[in-house]
C-alpha cells in the first residue's frame, strides 16, 4: 500500500447525499478479484449514458477534475453494501482522498486499509472546499499534521491515531500481520512443542 503523507490536487465535488457503494461502482463490475481496471468504471451510471459515451456535465469527465486526487462528497458517503471494490475502484481512478461531512462505517474502515483518506467536516467547511473547488485551484492535505490548506486558508481534521500510523507508513492488513512475524513464528515454535500432533500430516 502506498503511503499518504502529504497531497495536492484541484479537488472534484460531486454534491449528492447518499452515494452508495453500488453507484460508487456498479454490481456488474464485482466479477473481479483484482484492485486494478474498476477506474474506468467508477459512476458508471453517472459518467456514461446507455451508448457508452461520457456524459459531459458529469464532474469526472471534465477538466481539470477528470485528473482530481480529490473528492468532495456529500454526507453518508459509501453507504449501502459493504463491497470493498468501491473503495478500489475511487483508487484506480487516481482519487485518494475523500471529504464528506458523514460516511458509511465499513467504507470509511475500508478506505484506511486501501491507502485512501477519508476525511470528515462540517457542512460549513464542506461549502467552502466547494466553492474554492469551482475555481480550479489545488488545495493540500497533510495527513501528518492533520490540515487542509487552501488559498491562506486552513481547516484542521481529526483521525484516529492508528489508522493514521497506518497511512503514513503504508500498512494495510497484510503488512500489520508482517510486522509481527517474529511473534508469529515464536508461537507456532511453542505450540509445535506443546502439541507436535496438532502439526503431524
Amino acid at each position: 500500500m502506498q503511503k499518504f503523507n502529504t497531497l495536492k490536487s484541484i479537488p472534484a465535488y460531486l454534491p449528492i447525499v447518499n452515494i452508495d457503494t453500488d453507484m460508487i461502482i456498479p454490481k456488474q463490475f464485482l466479477k473481479t478479484i483484482k484492485r486494478t481496471g474498476l477506474g474506468k468504471n467508477l459512476f458508471f451510471e453517472m459518467r456514461y449514458d446507455d451508448q457508452g459515451n461520457e456524459i459531459s456535465n458529469f464532474v469526472l469527465n471534465q477538466n481539470p477534475y477528470d485528473s482530481s486526487k480529490i473528492l468532495i462528497a456529500g454526507k453518508n458517503f459509501g453507504c449501502g453494501s459493504s463491497r470493498e471494490h468501491a473503495p478500489w475502484a475511487l483508487l484506480d481512478f487516481g482519487i485518494t482522498c475523500v471529504i464528506s461531512s458523514s460516511y458509511a462505517d465499513i467504507f470509511y474502515s475500508n478506505c484506511f486499509k486501501n491507502g485512501i483518506l477519508p476525511i470528515i467536516l462540517e457542512e460549513e467547511k464542506i461549502k467552502e472546499l466547494s466553492e474554492y473547488a469551482s475555481r480550479k485551484e489545488e488545495i493540500s492535505v497533510d495527513l501528518n499534521d492533520e490540515k487542509i490548506v487552501y488559498g491562506n486558508n486552513e481547516i484542521k481534521f481529526d483521525v484516529d491515531p492508528f489508522k493514521k500510523k497506518c497511512l503514513l507508513e503504508g500498512l494495510d492488513d497484510i503488512a500489520l500481520s508482517l510486522k509481527k512475524s517474529d511473534k508469529i513464528e515464536s508461537f507456532e515454535t511453542d505450540l509445535k512443542n506443546k502439541k507436535p500432533w496438532i502439526f503431524n500430516d
